[in-house]
């Protein structure tokens, strides 16, 4: 029998670092409207800001380099157009009802419990990126400064620990006050080259790189660059972290809200692709410039060529070269260590019932990167995120199956966002079971054993078996396994803020429960958290302390 409530220590103790909503940022909880303070624009800004990143450049230089200009090229456009069409669902519900990605997932056919190894999926997409943009500021500091590598990523890792703490409140000061910046130096090198030297644009399209059949188009080439570039299908996990921010729709203003979900959202693929594009232009100017084609992909090499042509003295072109990688860097990596933390703060809530606070993971995440830069993973970078991509592809599929497919059109899906462990069942076959089989098929097909077309094409097979299973699970099982109980406080519902029974905390319904453990209401991060319940409110029958589970909204106000 379960531990009566009143056996319980009355109010839960957070410490500092998370009853201080500056440093935890509402990391496991639904973004309240009173901390929603943002216009549209400054959230849609910070958002773009968060993908000043160079690893768009290193993968498009990659790319260029490993399978040549035509595949390159045409596997960029395809991933870019997979991954806007799909990042818009999710921008959308993530915008409107105000969660991350996480616990979007949670209530988009994953289950409570379901939804942990998407949280790892997004950890690892935010320590493998963070790790690849911190190898990119190594490198900028080994040819400037002299610094050697090993030293270069630690430097990397520990200077963005103290920017990141204060979340969004000091991320988006730091992404507006320097795009302006960063975005001069962004394209004005680009520009440079397409003026000062006529034959760049001949050199690039002629661009074989590494590969003998790589000038022309070769569909497994072009398979395999794709399944690379859809590895940053997962970026839009990022971009919601910025858009659960977002304010509510206002009436006759609903064009900007909707500007800025899109042009946040999926829009952030646009400026990305464009920079793998240039990534893989300047490769080819930067092995034109003498550069061999091994250290072509460095984005400081090209950088250093591109603003050579501005400048027209190497030294200059090298300080103003390192001076935009390092910006860059930072504008991005305060946005991995971030959403990481988000990340492992929902994985560990969840599976040891404890939650440290959000600053607590980013040492955490940030640990874990630069073990992964001590190892030199920027010269595996190619394999790593082609399997990396089968994994994250159908996670997204499955997702963005039941946001368009499940809930508007079958309707066995609630309308509604539910995220909250009291209304939700720990697994739900349809998301998750989607996800499980399309990754097993996938990476089987990525290791070669369905034949070299299905090797080349394994990620669009991720996409495909995930968006195809999950509404079929879904008209299998009726729906069943969404809902666990009927919710008095969902995101459909308007009420007063209301006090938890646990923690004695205000909060607005649409992060609250009914609670018949602690016959009360009780907030979602101290439902998450309480390991005494044994999910007593889910029964069909009476609460732990006597009291009908139908009595329970009188007790909820």
């Amino acid at each position: 029998m379960s531990t009566p409530a009143s056996a319980l220590p009355k109010g839960r103790q957070f410490n500092k670092l998370v009853s201080n909503p500056v440093l935890e940022d509402y990391s496991l909880r639904y973004a309240p409207s009173s901390f929603r303070t943002w216009s549209e624009f400054a959230v849609a800004s910070t958002a773009l800001g968060g993908i000043a990143y160079l690893a768009d450049q290193a993968i498009g230089g990659s790319l260029a380099v490993q399978f040549g200009f035509a595949n390159a090229f045409w596997g960029i456009l395809a991933a870019a157009l997979i991954i806007f069409l799909t990042g818009i669902p999710i921008a959308y519900y993530s915008a409107k009802y105000n969660v991350d990605v996480d616990l979007l997932t949670r209530g988009a056919g994953f289950g409570y419990l379901g939804s942990t190894i998407t949280s790892i999926i997004y950890a690892s997409f935010t320590f493998i990126f963070f790790a690849l943009e911190g190898s990119i500021m190594a490198q900028a500091f080994e040819i400037y400064f002299g610094i050697p590598l090993p030293v270069g990523y630690a430097l990397a890792s520990l200077i963005i620990i103290p920017l990141v703490v204060f979340g969004m409140t000091l991320l988006s000061k730091l992404q507006v006050w320097t795009q302006p910046i960063w975005l001069t130096l962004l394209f004005a090198p680009l520009i440079a080259v397409l003026i000062g030297d006529h034959q760049a644009l001949a050199d690039w399209t002629s661009f074989a790189g590494k590969s003998t059949s790589g000038a022309s188009f070769n569909p497994l080439l072009f398979g395999a660059a794709a399944g690379v570039a859809l590895s940053l299908i997962a970026q839009i996990g990022e971009q919601a972290d910025y858009l659960r921010f977002m304010p509510a729709q206002r009436k006759g203003h609903s064009w900007k809200w909707w500007l800025a979900v899109m042009l946040a959202g999926p829009g952030w693929v646009i400026l990305g692709a464009s920079k793998q594009l240039m990534g893989s232009l300047f490769a080819s100017v930067a092995v034109a410039n003498g550069t061999t084609l091994d250290k072509a992909n460095e984005p400081i090499q090209m950088y250093i060529s591109g603003f050579h042509y501005i400048f027209g003295h190497a030294g200059v072109a090298l300080t103003v070269a390192t001076f935009f990688v390092i910006l860059s860097q930072i504008k991005i990596n305060v946005t991995n260590a971030y959403s990481g933390s988000l990340s492992w703060s929902n994985f560990f809530s969840r599976t040891l019932h404890s939650h440290p606070g959000r600053v607590v993971w980013i040492f955490f995440n940030v640990g874990i990167s630069l073990t992964l830069m001590e190892a030199n993973m920027f010269s595996v970078l190619g394999k790593i995120l082609g399997f990396y991509s089968n994994v994250a592809v159908a996670w997204i599929g499955a997702v963005v199956a039941d946001l368009v497919i499940n809930k508007p059109l079958l309707k066995l899906s609630p309308s509604y966002l539910e995220f909250k462990r009291a209304h939700l069942y720990n697994f739900n076959p349809v998301g998750f079971g989607a996800m499980v089989i399309a990754s097993a098929i996938s990476i089987m097909a990525f290791f070669g054993f369905f034949g070299a077309y299905a090797q080349a094409f394994s990620a669009f097979i991720a996409l495909g078996v995930a968006f195809v299973l999950s509404p079929i699970i879904a008209l299998a099982t009726q729906g069943k396994y969404y809902i666990s109980r009927d919710p008095h406080y969902h995101a459909g519902t308007h009420h007063d803020a209301v006090n938890c029974s646990v923690c004695g905390f205000e909060y607005e319904p649409a992060d609250m429960a009914c609670c018949p453990f602690h016959e009360g209401p009780i907030c979602s991060l101290c439902c998450s958290l309480d390991s005494a319940c044994h999910d007593v409110c889910k029964t069909e029958s009476v609460a732990a302390n006597g009291v009908p589970l139908n009595a329970l909204p009188e007790r909820c106000g």
